[in-house]
């Protein structure tokens, strides 16, 4: 039988000593990248070749460690965890060589943190995974916010690797298992076509309508919130740099990162709204077992140069649904066509295909000027999405 491998994610619980743990490893893996990209970038400047991450590990082991011994404290940390760091940061770097991105930047304790990362060792070794827990390297038993989420089943299912990171003061763990492949449902169902807009997040080809969820009351004082904390935090650090320049470091500075965690928990909060609100979307649209599923490949990029239009477009999180509907998609089978982003499927008329050019953003309604067919325009493009032939496949 197949096996696959799925990512889930889970917040933990860890204890007082845990979460010391979980910081110093990752502060230590913090450390480390910043290590990497510092070395290689004085090796640049000095003439010399650039070290790939396992070259660089030997040179630290060997030779950093021996010439700097009041770095040692390393050595307590959970090596693979360092390692991976180096590994990271060669990826950063040899993206930057292929033109993919940009220079990285350096890791801080305010941007970019790092991680704790822990592996499978060998055939023998297995992470176990009860109901309410998970065991991890160096910090032992630790206790899981949602019970029964990651599987138990030892015997079809295996934790390969992981990382938990610190996002707004709460730490999530991310693993990849190793499970067998399920076997697919028949699909009894007719093809969706989906129509992602700003007015209706989204317009199913079946008639279901899916409401912008940034109109609603609580995302809209969520938000409000949140432009005030934006403000205060502007305030208090022009207050900061003016205190620094006469009394030096102050206790402004602890309001700054005070005002910042509150900004981080609503920046999360919102992200928690968006991501379930789609997560079910997603649920009700596969359940029905679709022939197939198709959406428009839409240039987000390109959209967002439209300043009128660009903060709602950005709120509605169209490339998340994207992502998270594919491997979902996938994993039961159902095939995703991604229709050509520059096929006019809000210009066709869906009953007798004519093209309507002088169709403009305004005209909610679509009315076909040849076969004098009535429909709504979000539906009608929802509809040419479905059985359009101007297509490619997902995955």
């Amino acid at each position: 039988m197949t096996r696959m491998l799925i990512t889930y994610q889970v917040e933990i619980k860890p204890t007082s000593f845990q979460t010391w743990l979980l910081n110093r490893h990752i502060g230590g893996s913090r450390w480390a990248y910043n290590l990497f990209l510092e070395m290689n970038k004085l090796r640049y400047e000095d003439g010399y070749h650039y070290m790939g991450a396992y070259e660089f590990s030997k040179w630290f082991n060997h030779d950093y460690l021996t010439a700097n011994p009041q770095d040692d404290w390393i050595k307590e940390l959970y090596a693979k965890s360092i390692k991976q760091a180096f590994i990271d940061a060669d990826m950063a770097m040899k993206r930057f060589f292929k033109h993919l991105s940009a220079y990285p930047h350096f890791r801080s304790w305010k941007r970019g943190q790092g991680s704790f990362y822990f592996v499978k060792n060998g055939k023998t070794q297995i992470i176990s995974v009860e109901r309410h827990r998970i065991k991890l390297p160096k910090l032992g038993w630790v206790r899981l916010k949602e019970y029964g989420y990651l599987p138990t089943d030892a015997a079809h299912f295996m934790v390969k690797q992981g990382r938990i990171k610190c996002h707004a003061g709460r730490y999530y763990l991310t693993c990849l298992v190793e499970q067998t492949n399920p076997v697919h449902p028949e699909l009894t169902g007719a093809g969706i076509g989906i129509d992602l807009g700003i007015k209706e997040f989204a317009v199913l080809s079946n008639g279901q309508i899916y409401k912008n969820q940034n109109k609603n009351h609580r995302v809209k004082r969520l938000r409000r919130q949140l432009r005030r904390l934006q403000r205060k935090q502007s305030r208090q650090y022009l207050a900061f740099k003016a205190r620094k320049q006469k009394e030096g470091r102050s206790a402004t500075d602890l309001n700054l990162a005070k005002t910042k965690r509150r900004m981080q928990r609503l920046y999360q909060r919102l992200q928690n709204m968006q991501k379930d609100y789609q997560n079910k979307i997603i649920a009700s649209l596969v359940i029905t077992k679709p022939h197939w599923v198709a959406l428009e490949d839409l240039n987000i990029k390109g959209m967002l140069k439209n300043r009128h239009l660009a903060k709602a477009i950005s709120y509605q999180g169209f490339y998340n649904f994207r992502i998270r509907l594919i491997p979902k998609c996938q994993q039961l089978g159902i095939p995703v066509h991604l229709t050509n982003r520059f096929e006019p499927t809000s210009k066709l008329c869906h009953n007798c295909g004519t093209k309507k050019v002088d169709l403009k953003l305004s005209d909610r309604t679509y009315r076909c000027p040849v076969c004098g067919q009535v429909e709504d325009r979000d539906m009608n493009a929802a509809l040419n999405i479905r059985d359009t032939k101007n297509f490619e496949l997902a995955y």
